[in-house]
């Protein structure tokens, strides 16, 4: 016979324990969410130290997060040991798997995860179409795409936002744009709302295939209907105006997208100032640059970085070596690809010399780089492009620079 303070003592220890098992498996689902894996992984070592073994929800968090950041195989290894340990996972332990062996190609696994889903009579959910959906889509498998958006409506699933803008793209892709613009009409007939997502689809479609009367319609609409325009609609909008030739236009977009306070990729900015710099409109490069720069834009070391490369591009060594000055003015950190843009415009500026070529290369060593095979390559190749053979760095001794005279 237990005495009842025995009895008592071990109900509240029971009690304490499923407490703290309880409040560190909700600290674990927080974890997985917000992509925390370090952390989760050392709770579950504290966890198991503590006598606590691994339950269902901490099994689910740590396939979550390791599906989350790619490491697919051991979210793998952790499933199946969660299997071994007598745990049934549920659907969405099986969408993780799913979602991250089709982003690696891993194809039987994925068809194993299907097969097991069906086996098990778990029954597939919209986020298991959804994922095949993309899939499918980004692979421009168009018949199996129809295949799966047939099967969703068999089982009671109407097409949503993002299963339209899939199919909007799968058309788009392979040249079948004007059936791409008859989804609209049958969302409509549907009553599912044109949102963000679609529109974004629409307006890339259009743009791709030169219609930029209708996308810039499009895009009208969008605003009409109270939908704010986001980074990817504008870099849209701004990219296939550039590539068909519009670039007053492109311009005037970009223009208004800054006024909204939004920035476009730096690849859409090297896209415009290449051609203006083809175009040598370098007043006009300036102008929008300064403008980033009044409106607050906070990349200010990859702008100029690009504005380094296009000056050495078209030879226009001061201009180029004025962006690597005002870097250093604003106290942003220099790189080596810099440097590297800056040698390859002294490298084209027509006659070489020896002193300026050696410049760029002790600018490296003073800011804290060491010169690559790419660089020296690079510098070299320039030197005889221009005929001086008689000055060619390469190699290094110590901190100085050793040259080759062949003249």
């Amino acid at each position: 016979m237990f005495s009842v303070e025995t009895v008592y003592t071990k109900v509240v220890w029971k009690i304490k324990r499923n407490f703290q098992m309880v409040g560190t498996t909700i600290f674990c689902v927080s974890c997985a969410e917000r992509g925390m894996l370090t952390r989760l992984l050392s709770i579950l070592a504290e966890m198991e130290a503590m006598g606590f073994g691994p339950n269902a929800s901490s099994y689910t968090c740590l396939i979550t997060a390791l599906g989350n950041v790619g490491r697919t195989l051991e979210a793998d290894a952790i499933f199946q040991d969660m299997m071994r340990s007598g745990f049934k996972p549920r659907l969405n332990v099986y969408n993780v798997l799913l979602r991250g062996f089709l982003r690696k190609g891993f194809l039987r696994l994925a068809d194993k995860v299907l097969v097991a889903i069906d086996e098990l009579g778990i029954g597939r959910n919209r986020e298991t179409y959804e994922i095949l959906l993309d899939y499918y889509v980004r692979a421009g498998c168009l018949e199996d795409t129809w295949s799966i958006i047939g099967e969703m409506r068999r089982e009671g699933f109407q097409l949503n936002s993002f299963a339209y803008s899939k199919v909007i793209e799968l058309y788009r892709d392979n040249g079948m744009w004007k059936k791409a613009m008859g989804i609209m009409r049958e969302m409509k007939e549907m009553g599912v709302s044109l949102d963000k997502r679609i529109y974004n689809s629409i307006i890339d479609t259009f743009g791709k295939y030169g219609e930029l009367d209708q996308a810039l319609e499009v895009f009208e609409k969008m605003q009409q209907e109270g939908i704010k325009p986001d980074i990817r609609t504008w870099n849209s909008l701004i990219t296939w105006h550039c590539k068909s030739g519009h670039l007053t236009n492109a311009l005037e977009l970009l223009t208004k997208m800054q006024e909204q306070g939004l920035y476009p990729d730096p690849k859409i900015f090297l896209t415009i100032i290449s051609r203006l710099g083809e175009q040598g409109n370098w007043d006009l490069i300036k102008k929008n640059f300064e403008n980033m720069q009044i409106r607050g834009n906070q990349k200010s070391g990859v702008i100029y970085a690009v504005l380094v490369d296009i000056y050495g591009q078209y030879g226009r060594f001061q201009d180029a070596e004025d962006c690597v000055n005002a870097l250093k003015l604003e106290g942003i950190q220099l790189s080596a690809s810099i440097f590297l843009c800056s040698g390859k415009c002294l490298c084209s500026t027509g006659p070489l010399y020896g002193e300026i070529i050696r410049d760029v290369v002790v600018k490296n060593i003073v800011q804290g780089f060491s010169p690559d095979v790419v660089t020296y390559t690079t510098l070299m190749k320039a030197s005889m492009r221009a005929g001086c053979f008689d000055q060619v760095p390469v190699n290094i001794q110590g901190n100085g620079i050793c040259w080759v005279y062949t003249g």
